[in-house]
This record gives C-alpha cells, sequence and structure tokens, in this order.
C-alpha cells in the first residue's frame, strides 16, 4: 500500500514533521522505570520509526484501523509480532502487560483522547508514564492549575496521580492534510502518590459531580451529599467553585462527606 493510498484510506492527520517525532520519543521513558511500552494510533509509523530506534524499551503498537496495520506490517515497519489490530479503550493492559510497568505513548485519535486519559487513570498502579499528542486545549486542560478556566474533572484525576507537563506546542502544518487545530505534546509520569487518603471510587465521583456544574459553588453542586451531611454545612469551603479547588482540597471535602 503506498502512503497516498494509506492516507486516503485511513482518513487521519498525518505527522509529517520528523523533528517532532524525535522531541516526542526523546521524552519517553528517560527515567528507566519500565520497559515495556505500547503506541496508540501508529497510522503510518512515523513514531513508531523513532520507537525502534531505542534499544531499552520493548514496545508493541495498537491501531483499531486494519489499513494501518495492513500498512506497517507490509512496509515491515515492525515485526508482526509487535503489531495489535484492535482497541485500545477495550483492551485488557493486564493480559498484555500481566503486572509488569509500563509507559504509553501516541499521536492520539483527537476523538477519544479524552477517553485515553481515563483508562490511563484507572490503570495508574501499572502505567507509570504517558507522553502523548492531544488537540491543544485538551493538552492545557491536563496541565492547567487551580483557578484556571479550562481547569477541570482530568486535571483534578490526573493531577493527583501524575506529575504533568507541557512540552511543546505542534503546528497545523506539521501533519497531512493539515488539522483545524493546534496540537500539543504533554507528559505525565506518576508521582510518589501511592493512594489518596479517601475513598478513589468516591473522590472520582464528587470531582465529576463538582465539575458537572462548575459555574454553581460547591453548595448547590454537591448540594445532594452536603444535604446527607448537616454538620458540615457551615464549611465555607463549599462556597468556592470546583475550578478553584486543589487535588487536597477535594480530597477534604470526599472526607468531609464520607465520614
Amino acid at each position: 500500500m503506498s502512503k497516498v493510498r494509506a492516507k486516503k484510506q485511513l482518513g487521519q492527520h498525518f505527522l509529517i514533521n520528523l523533528a517532532v517525532a524525535q522531541n516526542t520519543v526523546d521524552a519517553f521513558g528517560k527515567q528507566g522505570n519500565f520497559k515495556k511500552a505500547l503506541e496508540i494510533g501508529p497510522g503510518m509509523g512515523v513514531l513508531t520509526e523513532e520507537l525502534k530506534k531505542r534499544d531499552d524499551l520493548d514496545f508493541k503498537v495498537i491501531d483499531i484501523d486494519q489499513e494501518s496495520i495492513a500498512y506497517l506490517a507490509q512496509h515491515g515497519v515492525v515485526e508482526n509480532s509487535q503489531l495489535i489490530h484492535g482497541d485500545f479503550l477495550k483492551m485488557d493492559l493486564k493480559e498484555l502487560f500481566g503486572d509488569e510497568p509500563y509507559g504509553i505513548i501516541g499521536n492520539f485519535p483527537y476523538n477519544i483522547s479524552t477517553q485515553i486519559l481515563f483508562k490511563l487513570y484507572d490503570s495508574r498502579n501499572q502505567a507509570l508514564e504517558l507522553v502523548g499528542m492531544f488537540q491543544k486545549e485538551v493538552a492545557e486542560r491536563v496541565v492547567s492549575p487551580p483557578g484556571s478556566k479550562v481547569y477541570g474533572i482530568t486535571s483534578v484525576l490526573l493531577q493527583a496521580y501524575y506529575d504533568v507537563e507541557y512540552l511543546f506546542t505542534v503546528d497545523e502544518h506539521d501533519f497531512d492534510p493539515p488539522p483545524k487545530v493546534k496540537s500539543a505534546v504533554i507528559r505525565l509520569k506518576r508521582n510518589q502518590t501511592k493512594e489518596l487518603d479517601c475513598d478513589p471510587k468516591k473522590f472520582k465521583q464528587i470531582v465529576k459531580m463538582a465539575f458537572n456544574q462548575r459555574r454553581k459553588t460547591l453548595r448547590n453542586g454537591l448540594k445532594a451529599l452536603i444535604n446527607q451531611k448537616p454538620e458540615v454545612k457551615s464549611n465555607p469551603i463549599f462556597d468556592e467553585r470546583a475550578e478553584q479547588l486543589s487535588v487536597q482540597e477535594f480530597v477534604g471535602i470526599v472526607k468531609m462527606l464520607s465520614a
């Protein structure tokens, strides 16, 4: 399959700036705390070619698109044993990696990028690092601090367990065909927090509830839960909005409402 034909069939935006691919892979796995890795959405293998140069990584690639897998196989970009035709979102990562730690890298399909981040969160005990390209506004949301207008659910959940870093912006013209939006590469490294000082399921639930009504104060957004705990109603933290709270303040709220 030719590259021109592959582009038409895959219907994706393909990275053509090799320096961007090199910088993305160079930012990945440098701490050496994992050897296994998975690339999501390899397309025609621009990132994959850079990953091949890394002797320290034992990696596989996964793509839901059979045409991409066929292209990589026909052109010998990677060994057939490294190719997985499947849906990352439905994949059992335990089945792939067992109990070993691993990292995730990719030029992620923008329509599922947030779902990929939620899966990273659910896999946080083994997924030690993610380096990936996202739509710029999604990347900014992940790394934004409390008080920012784009600080949201993914910001809080991921920053609870990962150190997040905005690495660089990627221009539209670094792709073929160019998308209508800018992109950005970010890095998430697992931090030292093994477990939060609260119920993690309640934490996720309350963070989502708070941001689902982000224009309201927590007193209104979490009203149903606060009403069950009359003794906490007077706490001034409930006069804040979700976007103003740090991870630790959310932990405190979860403990108050769960006690």
